[in-house]
């Protein structure tokens, strides 16, 4: 390939598109960030060639990538992935794009067929992407993973040279914090690692609210902190958004999963991949008042005291095993937000020193065989 090798234009790839229409042939077309080309994506590409006639590939940018999966990515730049990328025998073409999604190049080149490696299902593809390739009539082919062979894969292979050091009583707890909101708790897990009284690092905070204060505290801190965008159902994560959460604390390495203030439901693969290893803060003495709004429903049961819980995450909401409680006065005159705040005042305090016990309490850490 010449050193002066340039990727494709959208106008190159939509004319590719158009003649091929003309003779009745097909377009194949796939995305992604092709970060450490390895066998698993070979294969894959060659699977997705012979889908259609000709096939074009649309890499993330370097600034895509970094809006994606942290500031740590992309390893290679976008102009030695595209070159590596053509030099494929079945690729036909390489486009460039800026954006977190495809959506725009599906739209603007319509392709005939839309591959995606098994990691995904139709379900679970950015739903505008999918909204774009149904509107462009294309062929949606689901192809199997070559197992053992993801770029995530081979990165911790390359930094777990030593597995025991994720189990070393001396380590700090690798942390990923998830929240929607004001994110107090995130500063007084912050205050706690830079006192000394929390042996921790911060590995990725994820906000499923973009503009949320939590994740203002997270970039000030200089902290690897993403949005992902949770779906329609301000409850619950869509799949799309719950593979990708799952992806960011692989990528991230993380020993403990902390979910503080955080709106949406997690399931799997989160729930049973970092089975035991996930903790919620919440404003109740559980079992009582599970669910929302509980310092309100403290209150109108006439409770004399209330709290708050730090618990590990199941399937069940609030339901998983308690780990620490800290009790609250419930005063006359009380109303939820004066209730909550002092419950919050509580919290900062219990949950870095849960944190900090972590290995004490005998809780798993990240090791051999997780991720």
């Amino acid at each position: 390939m010449p050193a002066d090798y340039t990727p494709a234009t959208i106008a190159d790839v939509r004319r590719l598109r158009d003649t091929l229409d003309q003779q009745g042939k097909k377009l194949v077309f796939t995305n992604g960030c092709f970060d450490l080309l390895h066998a698993g994506h070979v294969r894959y590409l060659e699977q997705a060639r012979a889908l259609g006639d000709a096939m074009v590939v649309a890499l993330n940018s370097d600034a895509s990538v970094r809006a994606l999966k942290g500031p740590d990515r992309p390893l290679n730049s976008q102009n030695d992935r595209a070159e590596v990328m053509a030099a494929l025998r079945a690729v036909d073409a390489v486009v460039i794009f800026d954006d977190a999604r495809a959506t725009a190049l599906i739209e603007a080149i319509r392709p005939h067929v839309y591959a995606k490696g098994g990691d995904y299902t139709v379900e679970s593809l950015n739903r505008e992407e999918r909204s774009a390739l149904e509107a462009a009539g294309s062929q949606i082919s689901i192809l199997p993973l070559v197992p053992g062979r993801s770029t995530t894969s081979t990165i911790n292979k390359m930094l777990a040279t030593d597995c025991t050091l994720a189990s070393n009583a001396n380590a700090r707890l690798r942390l990923a914090v998830l929240g929607s909101g004001a994110g107090s708790n995130l500063r007084a897990i912050i205050s706690a690692i830079q006192a000394g009284t929390l042996n921790a690092e911060i590995a990725i905070a994820l906000s499923d609210q973009s503009e949320s204060s939590f994740l203002q505290i997270a970039r000030e801190a200089g902290l690897s902190a993403l949005f992902v965008d949770g779906g329609a159902n301000p409850r619950k994560f869509s799949d799309a958004a719950q593979k990708e959460i799952f992806e960011h604390l692989e990528r991230a390495r993380v020993d403990v999963v902390v979910l503080i203030g955080f709106m949406r439901i997690l399931k799997d693969p989160v729930i049973s991949a970092y089975a035991g290893r996930i903790v919620n803060v919440h404003p109740s003495l559980l079992p009582k008042h599970k669910g929302a709004n509980a310092p309100q429903l403290a209150i109108d049961a006439g409770d004399s005291e209330t709290g708050c819980t730090v618990h590990l995450v199941t399937a069940e909401i609030d339901a998983g095993r308690i780990l620490a409680q800290a009790a609250v006065p419930v005063n006359a005159g009380d109303t939820a937000e004066k209730l909550h705040a002092r419950i919050k005042t509580e919290e900062h305090k219990l949950l870095p020193k849960v944190l900090n016990e972590w290995r004490e309490l005998g809780l798993p850490v990240r090791g051999a065989g997780q991720p």
